[in-house]
């Protein structure tokens, strides 16, 4: 083989391995990334069926209900606008509180329920994820009221 066809397999073969190494890192990001919807959204039906996503909103007022298990909570998302009922199984932050703010990752399932993997709250008074903050002031905007999912 001459030198000149040597070099240009030898950089065919750099190109290949490249390429394979970015579908590689492509295919991990798209796996591991986690998209923000608000209870409006989901009522659209702009969130994934069968994908984790997050749900953020407030946790609506009297509808944090513990199970005799000690670990299991149902709890109701609100943006306002419209509501997602959510179940969570497993130590809650200390800060999760009926009509605070919440950030949940999960998948709804065909009932409608929200099956939380894990639920955050808001660390002080004065901060909400800037994608809740976004819904909720949307829902005010629009003015609606609450309606069931």
């Amino acid at each position: 083989m001459k030198p000149r066809h040597a070099r240009l397999a030898l950089i065919a073969l750099a190109l290949a391995a490249l390429a394979g190494a970015t579908a590689l890192v492509l295919n991990a990001f798209q796996s591991n990334l986690v998209f923000f919807f608000s209870p409006s959204d989901v009522h659209q039906g702009k969130a994934p069926v069968d994908r984790v996503f997050r749900i953020g909103g407030l946790v609506q007022e009297g509808s944090v209900k513990r199970e005799p298990d000690g670990l299991t909570t149902r709890f109701v998302v609100t943006d306002t606008a419209r509501v997602i009922p959510a179940v969570y199984s497993g130590i809650l932050p200390d800060l999760f509180a009926e009509g605070k703010g919440v950030v949940a990752d999960g998948k709804i399932g065909s009932d409608g329920l929200f099956r939380a993997n894990r639920v955050l709250a808001k660390h002080d008074e004065n901060y909400m994820p800037p994608e809740a903050a976004h819904a909720l002031e949307q829902a005010n905007k629009a003015g609606k009221t609450l309606k069931p999912y």
